[in-house]
């Protein structure tokens, strides 16, 4: 495993659409595992997708307290709800902002075996979702800001 570069602010790659994973093989599991060394190592972070380290594969790793999610071309099938959030992002240090999130949202994905999974997020566990998956389509959580906070 290694601890990534992340990319900041006005990096390009942070704007651009990831690509499918076609086989979930030995690379991407390392890849995996990079990424949640690296969220980890920041200290702060809930989730990191594959871009925000200069990689552009549709991937994310997500840990909100309740142990890691690896997720593998996830999208989201289904939102109902809404809430408001405050949102950071490790590309954007000390940016806060106050986002309108679903309340719930239901992912599909694959695991690190390249199994289909479905989960349901809700509260901050679907706000990490849809900021997580949002990279992934080269949106950043700036982008979503009604009104930046300290």
């Amino acid at each position: 495993m290694a601890i990534r570069q992340i990319r900041f602010f006005d990096d390009p790659v942070l704007r651009k659409k990831s690509r499918e994973v076609k086989e979930v093989d030995e690379r991407i599991r390392m890849l995996l595992d990079d990424l949640a060394e690296t969220m980890y190592d920041i200290g702060n972070a809930a989730g990191l997708a594959a871009c925000q380290v200069g990689i552009l594969k549709r991937l994310v790793v997500i840990d909100m307290g309740d142990g890691l999610i690896k997720l593998v071309n996830p999208k989201i099938i289904h939102i109902s709800g809404e809430q408001q959030c405050i949102e950071g992002c490790v590309s954007f240090p000390n940016r806060f902002g106050r986002t309108i999130r679903p309340r719930e949202v239901i992912v599909q994905a694959l695991n690190e075996n390249g199994e289909e999974i479905v989960l349901t997020g809700r509260d901050e566990l679907a706000k990490c979702f849809c900021h997580e998956i949002d990279h992934l389509d080269g949106k950043v959580f700036i982008d979503q800001v009604i009104e930046y906070v300290r």
